[in-house]
């Protein structure tokens, strides 16, 4: 800048008239560009943030599902393996997931608190919070500050939902998906399931989603997850379900809802939102 400053000057003192003109177009350009780059800087710095988030809560994600599945190695946790595949498609490096490994390997959790809030929010929908922190007392602080700021409340709200085990796997295309699928739903009823949907995908696909008892989580998973049930395990939780999802809420409601939950998910510490407008 200071370079600018002085060759301005000598073009002030030594040349004619209109060559100043000429100077004064010379910085604008270069202004031009600044202002150019400071937006794709800026453009930077959001994906930056927003990988951070994603790194910050794959460790979270991978935390828990080490926790719930009792082990670090993917190949004895299921659900963990499912965790990780995720976050390897959504381009979190190797080396974040190793050192995510490691940390949870080498503390066993030590400094990650597993919390759970309830709250009423906007329209009479109660809402459950699944968070993981290393400092409680500022998750509880940033929380309630967000409830605040959207006419919530911290409000006993857990007996409007139920706990139940959910599980999502992916069956190939082909001529014979139909038998595979009808094999698929003997080998989960034999290990508790209670429901499932399923959904074709664009590439010819086939998800399907299965609903159990909370406490058959583990034994669904790992039906599912043996060799030739299905192409692969696309994930595996535990999950708050509402008793009787709300089927109507007024636009102005629901609007104040979707701020809230995009607000407490983009909390660091937060795993999960549900809420009783969900299906």
């Amino acid at each position: 800048m200071n370079t600018l400053i002085r060759i301005s000057a000598l073009r002030v003192h030594s040349w004619p008239r209109p060559l100043r003109c000429r100077a004064f177009h010379t910085t604008q350009t270069w202004l031009a560009g600044h202002n150019k780059w400071s937006k794709i800087e800026k453009k930077k710095g959001v994906n930056d943030i927003k990988k951070g988030l994603l790194y910050s809560r794959t460790y979270r994600e991978i935390a828990l599902a080490a926790r719930l599945g009792g082990s670090t190695d993917p190949e004895q946790n299921n659900a963990l393996a499912a965790v990780l595949k995720r976050a390897k498609s959504q381009g979190v490096p190797k080396e974040n997931i190793e050192n995510a490994l490691k940390k949870v390997a080498g503390e066993n959790g030590k400094g990650d608190t597993h919390l759970m809030f309830e709250a009423m929010g906007p329209g009479s929908v109660g809402l459950i919070v699944e968070c993981l922190s290393d400092n409680p007392n500022r998750t509880i602080k940033f929380l309630n500050a967000l409830l605040k700021d959207h006419g919530a409340r911290l409000a006993d709200v857990k007996y409007l939902f139920r706990r139940e085990g959910r599980v999502k796997v992916a069956l190939d295309p082909g001529e014979d998906i139909e038998a595979r699928l009808e094999k698929l739903v003997e080998v989960a009823l034999d290990a508790d399931a209670e429901d499932f949907e399923s959904e074709d995908l664009p590439d010819g696909t086939r998800s399907v989603e299965f609903k159990c008892p909370h406490t058959s989580l583990h034994k669904l998973t790992s039906a599912l997850s043996a060799p030739g049930v299905c192409r692969e395990l696309l994930s595996s939780e535990s999950v708050y379900a509402p008793l009787e999802p709300l089927e109507e809420l007024d636009e102005q409601s629901a609007e104040e809802l979707d701020k809230l939950v995009d607000a407490i998910e983009d909390l660091d510490d937060t795993l999960r939102v549900w809420t009783t407008a969900d299906s």
